[in-house]
């Protein structure tokens, strides 16, 4: 199976593009999450004053540092504001979007994965239709691992997952319920709730049942370039049917 990695920049409004154009020695990088966005921005300069009053106006300042270094800070913004994702685009081209997405200098930088170069073809024409849109590079991986970098999203990861089940499942993790060996029950975790055992199981198992269902697509993609059979799947399958 081939696999595809590209890199694009695009040009287009949008406030992040437009502050890294207006300071050309910033760089902004962007995690989307399910109804914000987390931004780390960086500079080698020590910030100007008018630079540092649009920061602050992005939204709501997590951690701010200057040095020797130069300027970091981490802020978290809201979405609602932007336009339509562009990131919805690269899905409805069956791309998967890898993130941070990077701003430097007037341009976005995006690396999109696909299982089929048209795929990208066609994202490339659907963008050009409203955009600046350069394609920086284009690399088959068929042959290689897929990167670790290319995770999933907090946001798809933790899909449809309700506050108790997300609640239920830091607790358990927390505990130690994933270890090996296990350092605590779900007798010992359903005692630090306020709730009937079969009530916090539940969540539990929903959580578990929903975060793997939600990573499966990201599973099959990791092991789409896999060349071993450690479990001997395929062997085994090979060996009924022969006996049959």
């Amino acid at each position: 199976m081939s696999l595809y990695e590209a890199s694009i920049r695009v040009e287009h409004e949008c406030p992040y593009r437009e502050i890294s154009e207006r300071h050309p020695d910033l760089t902004i990088r962007e995690w989307p999450l399910s109804d914000c966005q987390v931004l780390e921005i960086t500079s080698e300069t020590t910030p100007t004053d008018e630079l540092l009053d649009e920061i602050s106006r992005l939204g709501t300042i997590l951690h701010e540092s200057k040095g020797e270094d130069g300027y970091h800070v981490v802020t978290q913004s809201c979405l609602c504001s932007l336009e339509e994702s562009i990131i919805d685009r690269f899905e409805e081209h069956n791309c998967l979007y890898q993130s941070p997405t990077i701003y430097r200098q007037g341009w976005e930088h995006y690396t999109v994965v696909a299982f089929d170069g048209d795929d990208i073809r066609e994202l490339l024409g659907d963008l050009r239709s409203d955009r600046e849109i350069e394609l920086l590079s284009k690399t088959s991986i068929s042959e290689t691992q897929i990167p670790h970098s290319m995770l999933a999203p907090a946001s798809q990861l933790f899909e449809n997952l309700t506050d108790r089940q997300l609640a239920a499942l830091q607790l358990a993790l927390e505990r130690g319920y994933y270890e090996q060996p296990r350092k605590t029950s779900l007798r010992d975790l359903t005692e630090q709730t306020a709730v009937a055992r079969s009530t916090y199981e539940e969540h539990l198992r929903k959580a578990e049942n929903k975060l793997l269902t939600n990573a499966g697509q990201f599973l099959r993609l990791v092991t789409a370039t896999a060349t071993s059979d450690p479990l001997e799947v395929e062997k085994t399958r090979q060996a009924k049917r022969a006996a049959e």
